[in-house]
């Protein structure tokens, strides 16, 4: 049967996203002068425009709407850094004061890679503060900096008493100070019913895992599935970052795109109506999102997975770039530090990659004769990759060579772990055995998935070094597309694939 042809994405969002975007960027980095600055200038456009608007013609619209949209979300992220600029906090971090405070975690526990001791990073909103003996009532982010003995196992929405010294942030992010702590908190409330409920459900996971599999394979499932990395190999980390594979043990739209995809999946099985299928459809968002932690790059991965979903499952493309735009004007106005945060620009990037490159590479490659279940797994680990190496690069000053194959290599992999993780640990609260003979069904899958991060990361040369910042952004941005223009020839289409096969049979010589 032919298939329909493809309508042109509707991009008309684009400027007006890009334009609240880089407003909120002018205000977090630049403060709130340059950021009023900025609101004031995209005001006067909006007035100029109107006045000649007979003259502009059709084009007066989208810049009247970009201009707005600049407008309000530079005018935001002024009031966000005035009050950044004028907290009290921001004046004791330079001057290092010691400080009492009660603060809510708003993020799960980061490990720190650090000589010494066992550190952790936790991201927290302020909501009393004791400064030089007198207690005032405020808010805003902090990080603190603390031992992992007494503060690994705290879980979002907990209520926690801190001790510490101030730091300036290393990061402009809106972020009022760094709290370096020596000791475990000085009083810890109990968490909720929810979070009880959350950490139950992780936990058992982790439980049921460790008694079906092997140690490493028991580590990598959690973080597969509910992005819980407490358990990971630090030697297993170092191969998926060296492979390009880390994005996998972190929550991300992929994994609600697998969760959402099963439970469509079933409800159509079922012939449940399209009401029907929303509500099953949000009731398993809002549990995976519990489960996984409702913190704010979760949630950001909850709305970029739906938006990929919308592409890839439901097929309506041509709304699936308006979604995105919405939704990145959404987050950037519940939280303005998103702006300048680097997943939330991968997972921007990466979804943008799904649901406007992907497809037309999809399409390209079934012109040229592949089957579809393959154009799909090499369009789409090609396309994210494609997307998203400029961003790492300029961020990091690194390149992972290996990164697309190591992601095609895996790719058939990921989504039935994700779902028997996902099955597993819904029963693991109340009968493990069951779930680790549920489990056992990854034991072969996280096998595959540990091979490939460990001979791909051990290629010499897995990753390359890139200057950092824009200079590696385009450094890499040029090589991209000089690589997708020489594959549309067909002489320089076989001299990339004999290149590819030689470095191929060079590896598996290698590594035996």
């Amino acid at each position: 049967m032919t298939e329909p042809p493809i309508r042109a994405h509707d991009v008309r969002l684009v400027p007006a996203a890009a334009a609240g975007w880089g407003a909120t960027i002018v205000g977090v980095l630049g403060g709130s002068v340059l950021a009023a600055a900025v609101a004031v200038i995209s005001g006067v456009v909006v007035v100029v425009v109107l006045r000649c608007r007979a003259r502009l013609g059709a084009a007066a619209f989208g810049l009247v709407a970009m201009s707005v949209v600049s407008c309000c979300y530079a005018g935001a992220s002024a009031v966000h850094a005035s009050m950044f600029e004028s907290s009290p906090v921001t004046a004791a971090a330079k001057d290092r004061a010691w400080i009492s405070a009660a603060v809510s975690v708003v993020e799960d526990p980061r490990r720190t890679r650090s000589p010494g001791p066992s550190m952790v990073t936790i991201a927290v909103e302020l909501r009393r503060i004791d400064l030089a003996g007198t207690p005032i009532e405020l808010g805003g982010r902090l990080t603190v900096l603390a031992p992992s003995d007494g503060w690994d196992h705290l879980v979002p929405g907990q209520q926690v008493l801190v001790r510490g010294r101030l730091a300036e942030p290393t990061r402009r992010n809106l972020t009022l100070a760094v709290v370096r702590v020596n000791g475990p908190p000085l009083h810890v409330q109990p968490p909720g019913t929810v979070a009880r409920a959350a950490s139950t459900v992780r936990t058992s996971l982790s439980s049921a895992a460790a008694e079906a599999l092997p140690a490493d394979r028991a580590g990598v499932l959690p973080g597969l599935v509910v992005g819980d990395v407490s358990g990971l190999p630090e030697d297993v980390e170092t191969d998926f970052r060296a492979a390009g594979l880390t994005h996998l043990t972190a929550v991300s739209g992929a994994n609600f795109a697998i969760v959402l995809g099963a439970v469509l999946l079933l409800t159509r099985s079922a012939a449940l109506g399209p009401r029907t299928t929303v509500l099953i459809g949000a009731m398993a968002v809002v549990a995976f999102v519990v489960v996984a932690r409702p913190s704010p790059s979760v949630l950001r991965a909850a709305v970029m997975g739906a938006v990929g979903l919308l592409a890839l499952v439901t097929g309506r493309r041509r709304q699936a770039v308006p979604a995105l735009c919405t939704s990145v004007l959404g987050l950037l106005v519940w939280l303005p530090q998103l702006s300048v945060d680097v997943g939330f620009t991968l997972s921007v990037a990466a979804t943008a990659g799904l649901v406007v490159v992907a497809p037309v590479w999809v399409d390209w490659l079934r012109s040229h004769g592949w089957g579809r279940s393959a154009a799909e797994i090499v369009a789409v680990a090609s396309a994210a990759h494609a997307v998203t190496a400029p961003i790492v690069a300029g961020m990091s000053g690194t390149l992972s060579v290996v990164g697309i194959a190591a992601n095609m290599a895996v790719a058939p992999v990921v989504a039935p772990i994700t779902v028997v993780g996902v099955v597993a640990a819904a029963v693991a609260p109340w009968a493990s055995g069951p779930a680790s003979l549920v489990l056992r069904l990854t034991d072969a899958p996280l096998w595959w998935l540990i091979l490939v991060a460990e001979r791909a990361g051990s290629v010499p040369g897995a990753s390359i070094g890139t200057p950092g910042g824009a200079a590696g952004v385009v450094i890499v941005v040029a090589v991209t597309a000089a690589i997708v223009c020489a594959l549309r020839v067909r002489f320089l289409r076989w001299m990339i694939g004999g290149a590819g096969a030689a470095a191929t049979v060079l590896w598996i010589v290698w590594s035996v």
